[in-house]
């Protein structure tokens, strides 16, 4: 048997994570008890799930009557998501304010986790601009300082050429 950790209680019903070899599943029978769910309906949506399916595994785990177990489990990084797909409209009433608060929660994380990308990209994207900008703005600096500094030059050769090569003037 594997090792468990209590992680929650939702209703009364204690949800557990079971430690194999280092990743953590949660039974899911456990967490439909709690939210008045029918489990085989969702067994049934896990089964069928393309991403889910491959995830649901078997573990022996301590069941509620203190009995080891077999129960299906996914990993604890997809239950979350699980949980996204389930409707409010199915739960018990006493699970309902507490689905939809859940779904809601979901729906605000994900905007805030691809806006917040997007505004990442728009930040840098503004940086770049911007010390582009300051580059072209030395270039053309450097150029006229160039410019400045061949006049510069041009003058300082005519005043030597004409120190050294006097010519008479009249006037």
């Amino acid at each position: 048997m594997e090792n468990q950790s209590l992680i929650s209680t939702i209703n009364g019903t204690e949800i557990v994570t079971v430690d194999r070899d280092g990743e953590f599943f949660v039974p899911i029978k456990p967490i439909c008890t709690a939210l008045g769910i029918a489990f085989p309906p969702q067994y049934n949506k896990l089964q069928e799930d393309e991403t889910l399916s491959s995830t649901v595994t078997i573990i022996v785990t301590v069941g509620a009557d203190e009995k080891d177990r077999e129960m299906v489990c996914l990993p604890l990084k997809y239950v979350y998501g699980w949980l996204f797909t389930i409707n409010p409209k199915n739960v018990a009433a006493a699970a309902r304010e507490s689905v939809t608060r859940y779904r809601q929660e979901c729906y605000e994380v994900l905007y805030e986790h691809f806006t917040a990308s997007m505004a990442r990209t728009i930040e840098t994207n503004n940086a770049e601009i911007a010390l582009l900008s300051e580059i072209n703005d030395a270039l053309n600096s450097e150029k006229e300082a160039k410019a400045q500094r061949r006049k510069l030059e041009q003058s300082l050769q005519k005043l030597r050429t004409e120190r050294l090569n006097p010519q008479p003037q009249l006037f």
